[in-house]
């Protein structure tokens, strides 16, 4: 047996998407976009996303269409967006559906209930916000969500935001 420093399931350089190259070298800030509806908590990593500053502001978000994320949010039509910092990573990763999570990923930390959703307790910034369109437009592989900000929660911000690129944190 040999062990090597290669990605076992990684495709060779020549057959990835290009498109997915140029998006991996944008540096994303990690955002955790979480919601609840009917008892049923739902959450997924997100660092397709951006905030548009006016009056209201928004989010707009890339969302996988099959998460479940997307089943819940379109019911709930509410959502907590949270920016992880630095020490977030098994988090990120486990809301990315890319490490385990015994139980779940809600049960790695505690949380805040609010009226927008699951609020993680320990994250400095977090906005509560609406669902615009429960139709939103397919973009790519994605859905285009936009979410109307209605609240802002900035606490001092002592950590370093948590930043994707390339597939790896910085």
């Amino acid at each position: 047996m040999t062990i090597h420093g290669d990605h076992p399931f990684l495709p060779p350089e020549s057959e990835r998407s290009p498109v997915r190259r140029l998006r991996g070298r944008l540096p994303s800030p990690v955002g955790l976009w979480t919601t609840s509806y009917d008892g049923k908590r739902a959450g997924l990593t997100v660092s397709s996303m951006l905030v548009a500053d006016g009056e209201p502001g928004f989010v707009v978000g890339l969302i996988d269409p099959d998460s479940d994320l997307w089943e819940t949010l379109r019911e709930a039509r509410t959502a907590v967006v949270s920016l992880l910092g630095s020490g977030h990573q098994q988090l990120a990763d486990a809301f990315g559906y890319v490490a385990p999570a015994p139980g779940g990923p809600f049960r790695m930390i505690d949380w805040t209930d609010t009226d927008w959703g699951p609020a993680p307790v320990g994250v400095t910034t977090w906005a509560g916000c609406r669902l615009v369109t429960p139709d939103p437009p397919e973009v790519g592989w994605s859905l285009q969500v936009q979410l109307e900000i209605a609240h802002v929660e900035l606490l001092p911000d002592e950590l370093p935001p948590l930043i994707h690129r390339r597939g790896r944190y910085l």
